[in-house]
């Protein structure tokens, strides 16, 4: 398959057209950005570990009927996705109280949340990607009503597998963020990645608050060890998933 011309890039990956107008080529790059890329810098293989991290999960949700736009991994840093419209719409799954939550709500660090909250941000660099509710999507014609509904339902079909999978690596699973896409035939894909990039991680063996932490807080918190942790959890999603699905 040949690599044509570059359709996006973004601050985390760019998207490359094939030779075949329903398949793209996602690659991941090293770049790494914090608060609205407010703050930028590199993260050493970075691309290589999310492709690889991502690649796993998307193979694990396969297997619990989760549909994707992963084909295949064709390259340490390159996958083959399924061409999607993405939905200009973020779904943050919470689980327990971190980050933009804690800010709002003034909830404890580390507050397990009596049932997992989901959340829809407008992907919108220009307005700082703000919280909306269904009236806003409605108004701004991001998607439909029965889009949004499939998007809940989908989001926390995926928290209940990705526990799963996390739990079975020693980490948290505290939140997470997901697109989805609709592809030529108008079904929506979790598309996009899953990895230390788009999750909140702790590793369930540490108690320190600023150690255990295995996700891009990393970077954002200067912790240092960024490319450690991202490798952590790569060497444990993949050995389960292999474990899993061989």
């Amino acid at each position: 398959m040949t690599i044509g011309e570059k359709l996006y890039e973004g601050k985390a990956k760019i998207l490359y057209a094939t030779d075949n107008p329903d398949v793209l080529i996602t690659h991941f790059k090293d770049d790494a950005t914090a608060f609205n890329a407010q703050k930028k810098g590199q993260i050493e293989h970075k691309g290589e570990m999310n492709c690889a991290i991502t690649t796993a999960i998307f193979q694990f949700l396969a297997t619990k009927n989760v549909p994707t736009h992963f084909i295949a991994q064709i390259d340490p840093t390159q996958m083959q996705v399924v061409a999607v419209q993405i939905l200009p719409i973020e779904v943050v799954v919470r689980n327990i109280a971190a980050g933009s939550l804690v800010k709002r709500t003034g909830l404890p660090l580390g507050t397990s949340l009596k049932q997992p909250i989901v959340e829809f941000f407008y992907k919108n660099d220009d307005l700082g990607d703000p919280l909306i509710n269904n009236d806003h999507i409605e108004l701004l014609n991001l998607a439909t009503s029965a889009q949004v509904q499939q998007l809940r339902q989908m989001a926390l079909s995926i928290n209940q597998h990705l526990q799963e999978l996390f739990d079975q690596c020693r980490l948290t699973l505290v939140d997470f963020k997901l697109e989805f896409g609709v592809d030529r035939q108008g079904k929506i894909l979790l598309s996009d990645e899953i990895s230390p990039d788009t999750c909140r991680l702790w590793d369930r063996d540490i108690t320190d608050t600023q150690a255990r932490i295995m996700d891009k807080d990393r970077f954002r918190q200067d912790l240092g060890k960024v490319d450690t942790a991202y490798r952590e959890v790569m060497t444990r999603v993949q050995a389960i998933v292999l474990a899993m699905i061989s």
